[in-house]
């Protein structure tokens, strides 16, 4: 007992954790107790006990884990913070409690769960039950189940989520255990009371027999959907309506209750969707084909057993679609169509909104099949039309309803009716408004008329649903003609109609099927709204206009719609060229009678009489395309033209006018020619009718803003009154007529006013009356064009206004070509209302005046300065100047910043006085107000925190004053707002939460950034100050009627437990309070309407138009956005233009960049998609977001295609004046572009392809060429479009693809189109078999990539191809391909079949050039390459894939703005080598050169070479394009070309003087000699017919060249390493080349390459050269074609450069040689080395690294900054060791030579000192004043510290910058050496460009010049192996290299010794010769001789042996 009592002491919770299970079980008893008795849930008792519940659950001893789980169960019950301990009590729950043998621990457990469910935890719970049912205890499994089971029982489907348990339950029924089987069985029959048949599809593959049991066990269910019998804590309201219904036993609610329930799951939702495409026989499309049915019965069957499964992955269906519809539209046989269609019903339900992208193929097709009068066949198509309408809407398919609703067949017509009649079913009150409505209202009561009764029952049919869903009243005007007798009949049919879910009529406006909208219910009114606000958007934004295109006549608004897509051809303006008199005559006499022509200027007026008569019979006749009307027209203006005496022939004429007009394609100049002899009749008495019909046909052709801003201008420029008059009264009559659409109202508001102070009364009264017809569309803001007109006539102007009062806009009756056509693009959307006004734009229309030029530097320097007086002096300026200017634009120059300053100024009146400023700027910059919000509108806000309170109220009403005009969505995106509520100022806070409290209601949503507000909020709920406080808790409600109480509730949790208290308590209260939203703000605007003079119409349509505040655009401005009806209503309403005045496009330095580097390190998708995913879209969205204009993005992403439109419309304006952001984003504009390639839609597709070309022109223009990422993001998506099956959509692509061409590399765009031919698409195929041809017509077969042989074996492979355009493509291919290269194709192309063969001689015959022809067109397409940087491959900028294309891009446009004058014919170009060859001739001998003169300055010969291009001698002005050529020929493929260049070369290199003329072409120069090095290797070396004495004086000459260079060693020094470590391959390539010593004097070449080598070892960079043998042995180790022995050599230089090191230690830059390393080392591990045949790789590492430690000790370690992943480094590990084990010794070494060393090591300074003292010299560099300082002290530093690195502080400065401080330190080092500055100023900034490229990108140049030599050594057939021999009969290894670099440092330096070697060379050959397999031993050793003046000799002799040769 004494133990017992130990523990009995114990407070409850000790015991409860006590070892001894009496302790344990006492304490859970105690702790039951009390958690029973404590009433308070959130005492601090219950948190004493948060850890402990998992162990009373988990107890090991049985019987104290039953009284644990009662504890525990009771704190679950009782406390506030129980829910903490959800995961981990469940989790204990399932594993310890489950598998207990006692029933009562078990039951608990469940009862714990389901306590969880009850304090709002079901998630965790059911997320840890479905866990336990991967239990391997079945006993878990089985409680698991249960417990589900009973959860779902009590609580019903919307708190257990049914999708995972039914996903997991078949898997149940396979259990091996019967218990699980019979539970799963259990829970099967409960779920199945929630949701019935939703349950059926995921079990249908569960063992039969269980099925069966399931289905028993189903039937016997009552039909009554269960209820929810235990409720949420938050669900208290519910459960005391169950309990008071319970007690009343009443069942009042059954019916809604069960609907809602039945709807609450989708069967779909709970399936999982199955990939059908790869399962699709692979001969389908074969089949599908065939010419027996049989076949083509298979196939569908296969696809229609594919298309049962119920849900479908998505993919691209759009071939199978095509396929099924071509059968469908043309299969004979009617079975068939009736499998087709089952298919298309099964795909539209398995894809459900997916499939909405193909609907619009598909429908018409469906809807002319219903011609068919098999029953079978039309039901199949009735389903097949009814799912594809679901996953679509209903205004998407109007049109191709529309089109067949006038079909001469009843059957369709009939069909079609019947179509909407149950498609109606499934529409809303909201999803089907009155513009949707209307035009099918129309048609149908066209077919209530109609002949056939099926057509007329069908059509009463769809009325009355309509009328059934919408209502009576909404459906009663547009039946106003229809008799008694039909009305009744449309009613009887309504009441008939069951809408699905028994909801009866328009009052359940909410009602969907339960297929299309499974959460749909019966909406309260409050609710509606928001639940249905994006279809209605959407539906009447796209239709609101229709009907209003045309006259209000019965039936017209269909026919007007059916015959949209006629007219798209006219929907682009006509434009045409000025046509010669001569060449009118010449058109107008093919078209006109002779005798009509004679008589036109005849003197008999009689004569003209019928002349016109003739004239109008020929305009009536004549075909439109055919008519050319500016000849017309020129012809009648021909004298006597408009001063015409007679009236009968001048009304003749201007009827003539309107007919050409009306019926050809009229153009603006056109137009021009007639509009002032029309302006000149208007005011004649009997011509003036003709005129103005003539005038009105023009702006049906020409646009009526363009015609009207004509004529009223041309009228007024002359002085007849009558005239001005009668113009004016056309105009007025024309707006009505036409609607106001786009009138450009500040293009003749000048002239109107001219016209009021009209001395002639019919002028002024003329006027007044346009005026009036103006009110009726713009409303008041037109009288703000004329306050300052007379009072008198202001009166006038007043009481015309009256009179127009109350009065609403006409119907449009006319509409210009463009306008009707457009409508499909959607023009009308934004231009149109239904009034034919353009409310919207008023604002916009408004004269504003840019005052950016008025806000000079004084003004703002006297705003900012420090006197008040004069502060005050420029605040009554600037106000002033907006006084002044009435209205202005948002340009308002340095102001903004200026009055920013003034908001916080120390003197209160000032600030007073800004404030009024800025209100005066709201009133008079209207909506542009916009984009100064964030600059001038938050610091406003922070004036509110001012302790005056005069201040506070000017401020309140500033801010009013500007949320009038932007709206509130600005002041709610961001943190702004959230930022100025986190002042701690009492004021402030009041201030702004008392306006958010008014402001937040009126607003139907609101960003999600309010969410960063609501913190700040939470903390003015507890503020110190009481006004605060209260203010806090009114705002609380309007945040909550936003955000949402769960949202707010949970971000409650990051406050301290007892603030969170408080605030819980407050958002209760708050909850109660809450307003609701907005149902439609257009109503609070309602008075308002009448003030504008708007018709109810317009009114109603704004009210569907304003579903949301973002929303851009008011349908004729109808209605104020927010706050008191009438105030300012047309500014609120006007959403459209208040942004547009700022940039679309924002350029964010190094975004593209950024991006690049994202997409290649897989942080974001890779734009690679068949079909654009949403992830795809979103993640596009948000990259634009920081690039574009919220408004633009709004609108480019915007549902309605008509907004895209717009969108682009912008874009298209803004492209040359934004040009150089929109190459910033041109990446992302390209991938949107991709996206809208995959919509249906033809009208968007075209303007994308309009801008696209305007686009390439612009970045042609710019010279702007398009990166490996952007190409590869947009030229496949494209290239997917050049197979579109419509004509105008290809030929668009295709000009397109040419475009291309200017802006990427024809080469890099080929693979490309080869990867089109291989589509499916036949269209598609055919077109890049012939853009393929066009490429290789205009570029030559170098465009063909990989390899002309592989690319042609692919072409030639559609020679067979099944249709017959892909085959003519692919032979016209094939042609081109034999035109540029002859009989070779017959090679290139392989094997072909007999026939194929045949068909291609055939064409060949028929069609190829002749031979003669094929020179000329090779030197037109090298001219086309000289010319244009099109060509493939192009320039020296061309960049390799693996750089980075920002700065690639960078040094490309760098390139071209500092050498506009050097075109790209100077710059080295690969793709020109070969044809050097023909375009050189006549070179001269090298005769004219004596020995002597070789070391003497001399002039440089002229080559004697055909001109090569025209501008030859203009180029040649320029030092630098001179170099450039003469380095091109370097490279020629023509011997004597080549040395006759080098030997000018080197002529400038030996003269001292000169010699740096050559900098900055080092690169250059070394490249293209390592290209004639492989040159002569792989094609002059194998070519027997090339004389070998010229090989050798061309390596002599490359030899001799080289090595003057490289004694030179400032131009030595700037060789890059890319283009070193292809020197030393081509070098050690030649000594190790046999072929080379076969040839007379062969071993001399040897033995100058040893010394060259030496030679660049020793003058290059050394840090360079160490990079570039390093990485050359890891190329040399990695390749398995390179041999040993080159290894081997690169080595042994290796080695000497270690044996430097202690000379160049300080000159190195370490940190680039470690990180070679470092990458040789991730190439080739330790372990990986050691595989090597040979250990010396290892051994030179282990050396190198361990000289570099000895000779820099532990500071080694402090140069591995460039390496990304030191840890993971095995250099760093390897260095510490090496360090380590060397420290000891480092002491005894002091005395090898290394005092130089050690002295620089020493002498360097601590980092932290280095960097303080750079970094002040680089700010001295940067500011304006200290510059040349800076620079000296940079200078002087660099001489002190050579080794220095300035890498860190130039890295993140522009290229500028760093070009210019290396400019600099250039001008000073030649001042101090007294150099003389380079002459030519043209040579000075290629040498800076060319010194700055090579520095920043040293890799850029060898790797695209090496790819692209690669490709041309491909294109001769050469092999890239620098031996031809076998391993078996390698040669002996020769000395050369090794014995110059192993031994030590020479002493002598004999010609004798040398002359010893080479004859030992020659023994050893001849030796070889004769023993075939014999091998030499080890390579004798010999020194090496040092350059001397030996060397000098040695060359002048061998150039007089060259010399000798030649003559």
């Amino acid at each position: 007992m004494g133990d017992d009592s130990e523990w009995m002491k114990l407070p409850i919770d000790q015991k409860c954790e006590h070892k001894v299970w009496k302790a344990r079980l006492n304490g859970y008893e105690e702790a039951l107790k009390l958690f029973q008795k404590i009433e308070d849930e959130k005492s601090p008792e219950w948190g004493k006990y948060l850890g402990l519940i998992k162990k009373f659950v988990t107890d090991s001893n049985a019987v104290a884990q039953l009284k644990g789980l009662e504890a525990a169960l009771a704190f679950i019950e009782n406390a506030h913070v129980a829910g903490k301990t959800t995961g981990e009590v469940v989790s204990g729950v399932v594993t310890k409690v489950f598998n207990q043998p006692k029933a009562r621990a078990k039951e608990l457990g469940m009862d714990i769960c389901l306590m969880y469910i009850e304090i709002e935890k079901s998630e965790v719970v059911q997320d840890e039950l479905l866990k336990g049912l991967d239990n391997k205890n079945p006993k878990i499994v089985v409680a698991c189940i249960e417990t589900l089971r009973k959860a779902l029982s009590e609580f019903g489907s919307k708190i257990v989520t049914l999708k995972p348990v039914v996903k997991v339950l078949p898997k149940q029924f396979e259990s091996r255990e019967k218990a699980v089987r019979d539970e799963s069985k259990l829970l099967a029959v409960e779920i199945y009371k929630w949701i019935r048949d939703a349950l059926r599809p995921p079990l249908q593959n569960i063992n039969s027999v269980q099925l069966k049991e399931l289905e028993e066990e189903w039937v016997k269910l009552p039909p009554s959907a269960p209820k929810q019998t235990r409720f949420l804590r938050s669900q208290q309201d519910l459960k005391a309506k169950f309990e008071q219904q319970q007690a009343q036993g009443g069942e009042q609610s059954d019916g809604d209750e069960e609907e809602e329930t039945a709807a609450a799951v989708d069967p779909y939702d709970l399936l999982e969707p199955v990939e059908i495409l790869s399962k699709m026989p692979k001969d389908f499309y074969d089949k599908i084909e065939a010419k027996k049915w049989q076949e083509r019965k298979e196939a569908l069957e296969a696809v229609e057993a594919l298309t049962k499964n119920p849900k479908l992955e998505n993919g691209d269906y759009g071939d199978l679609v095509r396929a099924l519809k071509k059968v469908v539209g043309k299969d004979a046989n009617v079975m068939l169509v009736s499998m087709a269609a089952k298919c298309l019903a099964g795909l539209a339900s398995g894809l459900r909104k997916k499939f909405g992208t193909y609907a619009g193929q598909v429908v018409p097709t469906i809807l002319e099949k219903f011609k068919e009068k098999k029953l079978q066949v039309v039901q199949s198509l009735q389903e097949a039309i009814d799912a594809i309408f679901l996953t679509t809407t209903l205004q998407n398919l109007s049109e191709d309803i529309l089109g067949v609703m006038d079909n001469k067949n009843p059957s369709i017509k009939q069909q079609a009716s019947l179509f909407l009649a149950r498609s109606f079913r499934h529409c809303m009150q909201a999803t089907l408004p009155k513009s949707v409505l209307k035009p099918f209202c129309a048609a149908l009561i066209k077919q209530v008329n109609d002949s056939a009764p099926e057509v007329r029952d069908a059509a009463f049919e769809a009325l009355g649903t309509a009328m059934k869903v919408v209502g009576e009243k909404a459906v009663n005007p547009f039946l106003a003609d229809l008799d008694k007798l039909k009305l009744d009949k449309i009613k009887e049919c309504a009441d008939k109609v069951e809408l699905p879910g028994g909801k009866k009529g328009a009052a359940g406006g909410g009602s969907a099927s339960g297929d299309k909208k499974p959460a749909a219910k019966a909406p309260p009114a409050a609710e509606a709204p928001p639940k249905s606000s994006a279809p209605p958007k959407k539906s009447q934004t796209a239709s609101a206009n229709k009907p209003s295109a045309g006259p209000a006549k019965k039936g017209k608004p269909a026919s007007a719609a059916g015959g949209k897509a006629k007219k798209t051809s006219d929907s682009k303006e006509t434009t045409e060229a000025e046509i010669s008199p001569e060449a009118c005559e010449e058109l107008a006499a093919a078209v006109l009678p002779a005798t009509c022509l004679q008589q036109l200027d005849s003197g008999n007026w009689k004569e003209r009489l019928a002349s016109m008569e003739e004239f109008q019979r020929a305009v009536e006749t004549m075909d439109k395309a055919a008519m050319p009307c500016q000849a017309l027209v020129r012809m009648l203006a021909k004298k006597p033209g408009w001063k015409e005496t007679n009236f009968q022939v001048m009304q003749m004429k201007l009827h003539i006018v309107a007919l050409v007009a009306q019926r050809g394609q009229f153009s603006k100049t056109s137009a021009s020619v007639v509009l002032d002899g029309l302006v000149d009749k208007i005011g004649d008495v009997k011509c003036g009718g003709n005129a103005k019909s003539a005038l009105t046909a023009i702006g049906e052709t020409c646009s009526l803003p363009w015609t009207a801003e004509q004529v009223v201008s041309l009228a007024f420029a002359q002085k007849n009154p009558k005239n001005q008059a009668e113009t004016l009264n056309w105009l007025a009559n024309a707006m009505k007529e036409f609607g106001f659409a786009g009138i450009n109202v500040k293009g003749f508001i000048n002239n109107v006013k001219t016209a009021l102070g009209a001395t002639n009364p019919a002028v002024r009264t003329a006027a007044i009356a346009l005026l009036g017809v103006m009110y009726l569309y713009m409303g008041q803001p037109l009288r703000m064009f004329f306050e300052d007109e007379k009072p008198a006539l202001l009166a006038q102007i007043d009481a015309e206004f009256e009179k127009m009062q109350g009065q609403s806009p006409p119907a449009p009756i006319r509409s210009t070509k463009k306008t009707a056509a457009a409508e499909e693009e959607g023009d009308e959307g934004g231009e149109q209302d239904e009034d034919g006004g353009a409310g919207q734009d008023i604002m916009d229309l408004l004269p504003r005046t840019d005052i950016s030029d008025k806000i000079t530097s004084d003004l703002v320097s006297k705003i900012e300065d420090k006197n008040w007086k004069i502060r005050k002096e420029g605040l009554d300026e600037a106000a002033a100047v907006i006084s002044e200017a009435k209205f202005i634009t948002p340009n308002i120059g340095e102001l903004p910043l200026a009055l920013k300053g003034r908001l916080c100024d120390s003197n209160k009146i000032l600030v007073q006085q800004t404030l009024s400023i800025l209100q005066q700027l709201a009133t008079a910059m209207g909506p542009g107000l916009k984009q100064h919000v964030k600059a001038l509108g938050f610091p406003v806000i922070t004036v509110l925190g001012d302790s005056k309170v005069n201040l506070r109220t000017a401020a309140m009403a500033t801010l009013q004053a500007w949320v009038e005009q932007t709206g509130m969505k600005d002041w709610l995106e961001g943190e702004d707002l959230s930022e100025e509520l986190k002042r701690e100022n009492p004021f402030l806070r009041q201030e702004v939460l008392g306006w958010l409290a008014e402001k937040l209601p009126t607003l139907r949503s609101v960003p999600a950034d309010l969410m960063l507000c609501v913190p700040q909020l939470f903390a003015c709920l507890e503020d110190r100050n009481a006004d605060v406080r209260k203010k806090a808790q009114d705002a609380l409600p309007t945040f909550m009627m936003h955000l949402g109480y769960d949202k707010i509730n949970k971000a409650t949790g990051k406050l301290k437990p007892a603030s969170k208290d408080q605030v819980v308590a407050m958002l209760e209260k708050a909850r109660a309070v809450m307003p609701a939203k907005p149902a439609a703000p257009a109503k609070t605007g309602g008075k308002g309407s009448a003030e504008q003079s708007r018709a109810p119409s317009a009114s109603r349509t704004g009210e569907d138009f304003t579903d949301k505040p973002e929303a851009k655009k008011v349908r004729g401005g109808g209605a104020a956005k927010k706050g008191p009806a009438g105030k300012k209503p047309a500014t609120k309403g006007l959403k459209d233009d208040e942004d547009k005045s700022g940039p679309i496009f924002i350029l964010v330095p190094n975004a593209k960049e950024q991006r690049i580097k994202e997409e290649k390190q897989l942080k974001i998708l890779k734009w690679n998609f068949i079909t654009p995913r949403d992830e795809y879209v979103e993640q596009l969205k948000t990259q634009m977001a920081a690039c574009f204009a919220k408004w633009l993005l709004d609108e480019m992403f915007h549902f309605d295609f008509q907004r895209q439109v717009k969108a682009i419309g912008v874009m298209i304006e803004r492209l040359n004046s934004e040009s150089e952001a929109t190459v910033g984003c041109l990446d992302l504009i390209l991938k949107w572009i991709t996206l809208r390639f995959f919509e249906t839609n033809t009208t968007i597709l075209m303007k994308v392809l309009e801008y696209l070309k305007l686009l390439f022109t612009m970045l042609n223009r710019e010279n702007y060429h398009l990166t490996e990422y952007e190409a590869n993001s947009f030229v496949p998506y494209l290239i997917l479009k050049v197979g579109e099956s419509k004509d105008v959509v290809r030929k668009d692509v295709r000009v397109i693809l040419g475009m291309l061409c200017k802006v990427y590399p024809a080469s890099k765009l080929f693979p490309f189109l080869m990867e089109g031919t291989k589509s499916k698409n036949s269209k598609q195929r055919a077109e890049c078999l012939e853009e393929l041809g066009c490429l290789i017509e205009g570029y030559g077969m170098n465009v063909c990539q990989p390899t002309p042989a592989k690319s042609l074996k692919e072409i030639a492979v559609h020679i067979g191809d099944r249709d017959t355009s892909v085959r003519n493509a692919a032979l016209n291919t094939v042609v081109a391909v034999y035109n540029v290269c002859g009989d070779q194709v017959y090679k290139l192309i392989g094997n072909l079949s007999e026939k194929d063969m045949s068909m291609l001689e055939e064409r060949i015959k028929r069609s190829a050039k002749k031979t003669p022809a094929a020179p000329a067109k090779q030197s037109a397409a090298e001219k086309t390459q000289r010319e244009q940087p099109t060509n493939p491959n192009a320039t020296f900028l061309r960049k390799p894939a693996q750089e980075d294309p920002g700065k690639l891009n960078q040094s490309r446009q760098n390139a071209h703005s500092d050498h506009p004058s050097i075109p790209k014919e100077f710059q080295l170009d690969l793709d020109m080598i070969e044809q050097d060859q023909r375009s050189v001739c006549e070179l001269p001998d090298l005769v004219q050169h004596q020995l002597d003169e070789l070391l003497e300055p001399v002039m440089i010969p002229e080559p004697k070479i055909r001109s090569i291009s025209p501008h030859f001698d203009d180029l040649h002005s320029s030092t630098a394009s001179t170099i450039n050529f003469v380095i091109s020929q370097v490279a020629s493929g023509d011997i004597g070309t080549s040395i006759q260049a080098l030997a000018q070369i080197d002529e400038v290199l030996r003269q001292e003087d000169k010699a740096d003329v050559m900098s900055g072409h080092i690169d250059q120069l070394l490249i293209a000699t390592i290209m004639q090095l492989r040159l002569i290797n792989s094609t002059h070396l194998a070519d027997d017919r090339v004389d070998k004495t010229d090989l050798i004086k061309l390596y002599s000459c490359i030899m001799g060249n080289m090595m003057s260079l490289f004694s030179m060693e400032t131009l030595a020094r700037e060789a890059s390493i890319g283009v070193l470590k292809d020197l030393m391959h081509s070098l050690i390539t030649l000594m190790l080349d046999i072929r080379v010593e076969d040839v007379e004097d062969g071993t001399q070449v040897i033995r100058s390459v040893n010394l060259l080598v030496i030679r660049v070892l020793e003058h290059s960079d050394q840090t360079n050269i160490f990079s570039a043998l390093l990485v050359l042995l890891q190329d040399t180790l990695v390749s398995n074609a390179g041999s040993l022995k080159v290894s081997e050599l690169v080595m042994k230089c290796l080695w000497r450069m270690i044996r430097l090191l202690p000379e160049n230690i300080n000159s190195l830059n370490l940190d680039r040689i470690l990180l070679d390393v470092h990458n040789f080392m991730k190439v080739f591990p330790k372990e990986k080395l050691k595989q090597l045949k040979t250990d010396v790789p290892h051994r030179t590492l282990k050396t190198l690294c361990h000289t570099l430690c000895r000779l820099t000790g532990v500071k080694i370690l402090d140069h591995l900054s460039m390496i990304e992943n030191r840890n993971e480094s095995e250099l760093e590990a390897y260095l510490r060791r090496v360090v380590k084990h060397s420290g000891n010794l480092s002491g005894t070494k002091s005395d090898r030579g290394n005092e130089k060393s050690a002295h620089g090591t020493d002498d360097r300074m601590s980092k932290a000192k280095v960097s303080d003292i750079l970094s002040e010299i680089f700010k001295k560099i940067g500011s304006k004043e200290n510059t040349k300082e800076g620079l000296t002290e940079l200078y002087e530093y660099k001489q002190k510290y050579s080794d220095a690195d300035l890498e860190p502080f130039l890295r993140n400065t522009s290229q500028f910058f760093q070009s210019y401080v290396e400019r600099g330190l250039r001008v000073i080092e030649s001042e101090r050496e007294g150099k003389p500055r380079i002459q030519s100023s043209s040579v000075i900034p290629q040498h800076n460009v060319e010194s700055s490229l090579s520095s920043s990108n040293e890799e850029l140049k060898p790797a695209v010049y090496y790819e692209r030599l690669k490709i041309l050594r491909q294109r001769q057939g050469l092999e890239n192996t620098t031996r031809a021999l076998s391993s078996e009969d390698e040669p002996p290894q020769r000395p050369a290299i090794s014995s110059l670099l192993s031994s030590k440092p020479s002493v002598a330096s004999s010609t004798d010794m040398l002359h010893s070697k080479l004859s030992q060379l020659k023994e050893s050959r001849e030796l070889y010769q004769q023993e075939h397999n014999a091998r030499s031993g080890s390579p004798t050793r010999a020194r090496a001789a040092s350059p001397a003046t030996a060397n000098l000799d040695d060359l002048k002799k061998r150039l007089e042996r060259i010399k000798s040769k030649r003559q």
